[in-house]
């Protein structure tokens, strides 16, 4: 699963959303919807600006965690299981 980590980064740093939608020209909504771990998607383009605003790297802000029960087949036919 994808998490994103907005929120903790602007905790961190001392900033509101709007603030980072000042320094980015994002919509507020969108970036209400990725701090809020939200968003199904997110472009390119906003995400090079939020690292270029927050001095940080794409992997501090979007992170993978496993999933709890996949959804995957493989071509074996298995299903990986997660714990």
């Amino acid at each position: 699963m994808i998490r994103i980590k907005l929120s903790r980064i602007l905790g961190d740093k001392r900033l509101s959303q709007a603030d980072l939608a000042r320094m980015t020209k994002i919509r507020p909504a969108t970036i209400s919807e990725l701090y809020n771990d939200f968003a199904t998607r997110i472009s390119l383009e906003q995400l090079d600006k939020i690292c270029e605003a927050l001095e940080c790297d794409v992997s501090d802000i979007i992170v993978r965690e496993p999933n709890t029960i996949s959804e995957i087949r493989h071509r074996n036919g298995s299903e990986k299981k997660s714990d």
